[in-house]
């Protein structure tokens, strides 16, 4: 039986309007039925994230709700217990600007935007440099390059284990990493704006071995 993989797509508060989720969640769901997962897209983001029981990899692709909510303590407790059950994470883009509520979670994540340091330089071609050939994710991966936002100055824990980077002005920003919380797996994705970046070739490939080796089938 296949793997149930769960995409928690931005909607409703978790909505915004730089970013394009129901495509962007679309291409991740078909990522991961391509790498042989059961794949579904969930817009009913704090009902999910409150009981992901079903998810054995749980995909956050969301934006950031700006107040505080009555949903928070429930999305910030299933969260906990899915992760602290060692069930897998994968996060990305900007859904490391997200979940105010989660005091955890920028540890869950293993860092975090940070309002007011953290930014990207415009949208267009972005280099994305390999770092760590030895990690089964991405082992057989090359640099490549691929329409997306670069962020630029993310707090990232120095723990994490950088699989990937873009630099600047000769300055090295993580773009792609792996840890754990816990017993669980985490891998953040700072890629994938649009559309246009999960139709890269290598970013499908890094996203495919990712989720694998999420669910250590790797």
């Amino acid at each position: 039986m296949a793997t149930h993989a769960v995409v928690v797509s931005g909607a409703g508060r978790y909505a915004d309007p730089w970013h394009p989720f129901a495509e962007t969640s679309a291409q991740l769901a078909e990522i991961l039925a391509e790498a042989g997962f059961d794949a579904e897209v969930d817009e009913a983001v704090d009902e999910r994230l409150a009981d992901p029981s079903g998810a054995e990899l749980l995909v956050l692709n969301i934006g950031n709700p700006k107040d505080p909510h009555q949903a928070d303590a429930a999305v910030r407790a299933g969260l906990r217990a899915h992760l602290e059950s060692g069930r897998p994470l994968l996060a990305v883009h900007v859904s490391s600007t997200s979940l105010p509520g989660v005091p955890e979670w920028e540890r869950m994540l293993g860092g975090i935007w940070v309002r007011g340091t953290t930014y990207h330089p415009p949208y267009g071609p972005s280099e994305v440099e390999i770092v760590d050939r030895e990690h089964p994710i991405t082992r057989p991966i090359a640099d490549f390059v691929l329409p997306d936002e670069r962020y630029t100055e993310l707090r990232v824990d120095p723990g994490v284990r950088v699989l990937a980077q873009h630099t600047l002005d000769g300055v090295a920003h993580p773009l792609v990493w792996e840890h754990r919380y816990g017993p669980a797996r985490v891998l953040y994705d700072a890629l994938g704006h649009d559309a246009a970046s999960f139709r890269s070739p290598e970013h499908r490939l890094l996203l495919r071995r990712a989720a694998l080796w999420l669910v250590d089938s790797l």
